[in-house]
């Protein structure tokens, strides 16, 4: 496919010394457009859209915010969950040559206002359900909105795109980027301090895309993927999103998830691969217990989160299909290993590293250089290859500290064997020093989840004035189940040693989540820690 716009002067490969290359996310829903044009891209309830017809509403977009000044380089924030307007305005932007900034649907006005101003963002697209706070947080920060899900007949309110994309002339496709040219920004959700944006270019996510396809994944065309993994997350964007359409698959959108709706989709759609974080799977794991009926999956992929062994062979079980589970962060695009399908997965690993990107442990002590261990030596997970971002925009003292001689630094701990599979032990900043021993929460979650009668937990650290640190664990009890503190801490007792087992279990409703479904300990320690 060919572009409408010439590499412009300040792209001139020549003076800059970067070569004449060019490439860009959006070529991917283009692309397919041409080779899957009549396949179904996207179903959100009774609706189903063809690739074909995604990119025409996809390229009438660009034209309306083409319009409204989006160029390249321009940033563009989106408040969008998943529906079809996702994919519309991240590859309408895309194709303007702008970058995308997703913002994530949990956040309150004044967290995205934080967003848009940080960013830069010169204009928000905002779905109408998250109006409320979307109009606030760009009042805050003073930048325009665009609205799409509004009902037609609504007055006030900003504009409409679907009203201005039917005015507008369509742009004919994508505009080239320089492969390091920054495609995305997505905000990292740190324990301290606020939030950062990593700069993921156009190189490393369709490198990201099509190394999942041919040498990671078996997504083919004509696959049905469930769409439950927020879309503004860079685990749903780029494994279920920007790679589903890379292969010509139908993506079967979930725009609130829930067990029972996910089951009830999956088998209404008859879907062959789920992707999820593991709180997916402890909602798909009750759900089967209420319904029987079952979609006739290949497989499964977990990531964002560690998940026990004892829900991958629950899984297995209920469903007769294997988790294969990976590795990766927002700053590795982010994919960095992965139990690759095709290959007999290992349960407790998080696979090997993925082609083109090498993985290796060094010494966690030397913040100022990396220094490599020997393979089954425990140290920090540090990464280099395609995948990495650009750096997190505005703090180059930040991306200074993440990214050393090359290397990313990930604060995560782990082990690689001789064979090269990976074991993340835990974060960095999550391990717990008890009487001066070391305790890895992960290890002892394994051993809590095999409990017959919890559905999930979580363990952390709290402050004590004997022991420095003790362990506590939250738990969230199975359904119809009766379980008593004392007999789950007489249960690790038995089964780990004397300094890991939590001395403290809190019984309760929900563990709190982060958007992309990760336990967000930090608040159980605010809760649990005085």
């Amino acid at each position: 496919m060919t572009s409408d716009t010439p590499l412009l002067p300040e792209h001139d490969r020549e003076q800059a010394g970067t070569g004449f290359s060019s490439v860009s996310v959006a070529a991917i829903l283009a692309e397919s457009a041409e080779r899957h044009a009549d396949r179904v891209a996207v179903v959100v309830g009774d609706v189903s859209t063809t690739y074909r017809q995604l990119w025409d509403e996809t390229r009438a977009y660009a034209g309306a915010l083409r319009d409204r000044g989006v160029g390249e380089g321009t940033r563009v924030a989106m408040l969008i969950p998943n529906v079809a307007d996702f994919p519309r305005v991240y590859y309408a932007v895309l194709a303007l040559g702008g970058v995308v900034v997703p913002v994530h649907a949990l956040l309150k006005s004044e967290e995205i206002a934080y967003v848009l101003r940080d960013s830069g963002s010169a204009l928000l697209v905002c779905a109408g359900p998250l109006l409320e706070q979307g109009a606030k947080g760009a009042a805050l920060a003073e930048v325009p909105v665009i609205s799409v899900l509004v009902p037609a007949a609504t007055e006030g309110g900003p504009d409409r795109l679907e009203e201005l994309a039917q005015a507008a002339t369509p742009v004919r496709t994508y505009v080239p980027r320089r492969p390091s040219d920054t495609a995305t920004i997505l905000y990292t959700s740190g324990t301290t301090g606020q939030p950062k944006g990593a700069e993921g270019c156009h190189l490393a996510l369709v490198m990201q895309v099509d190394v999942l396809l041919l040498d990671t994944f078996d997504l083919r065309a004509g696959d049905r993927i469930l769409g439950c993994l927020p879309l503004f997350h860079t685990f749903g964007q780029t494994c279920t999103m920007n790679a589903s359409f890379r292969a010509g698959a139908t993506i079967v959108m979930v725009p609130r998830f829930d067990g029972d709706t996910a089951l009830a989709l999956m088998v209404e759609h008859d879907t062959q691969v789920f992707m999820g974080v593991p709180t997916m799977y402890y909602a798909l794991l009750a759900a089967a217990g209420r319904n029987p009926a079952r979609p006739a999956l290949r497989y499964a992929i977990s990531g964002g989160a560690a998940i026990p062994v004892a829900v991958i062979d629950a899984f297995r079980e209920a469903f007769s299909a294997e988790i294969h589970e990976g590795y990766g962060l927002t700053e590795t695009s982010p994919v960095a290993s992965f139990n690759h399908v095709g290959v007999a997965a290992r349960p407790g690993t998080v696979g090997k590293a993925i082609w083109g990107v090498q993985i290796e442990i060094a010494d966690p002590e030397h913040e100022d250089r990396v220094e490599l261990l020997e393979r089954g030596v425990l140290g920090e997970i540090v990464i280099r290859g395609h995948n990495l971002m650009n750096g997190y925009l505005h703090r180059p003292e930040d991306t200074a500290r993440a990214i050393v001689d090359g290397w990313f630094r990930t604060g995560d701990l782990g082990t690689i064997d001789d064979e090269g599979y990976i074991r993340v032990v835990d974060r960095t900043k999550d391990m717990i020093l008890r009487n001066g021993y070391n305790v890895y929460p992960r290890e002892v979650e394994e051993v809590l989840a095999r409990h017959p009668g919890v559905a999930q937990c979580a363990v952390f650290g709290v402050a004590h004035e004997l022991h420095g640190q003790e362990v506590a664990a939250a738990i969230v009890v199975r359904a119809e189940a009766e379980v008593d503190p004392d007999e789950v801490i007489a249960f690790l007792r038995e089964r780990i040693a004397s300094y890991k087992y939590p001395r403290r279990v809190e019984i309760v409703d929900a563990l709190p989540l982060g958007p992309s479904g990760k336990v967000l300990k930090r608040e159980l320690v605010e809760r649990f820690g005085a």
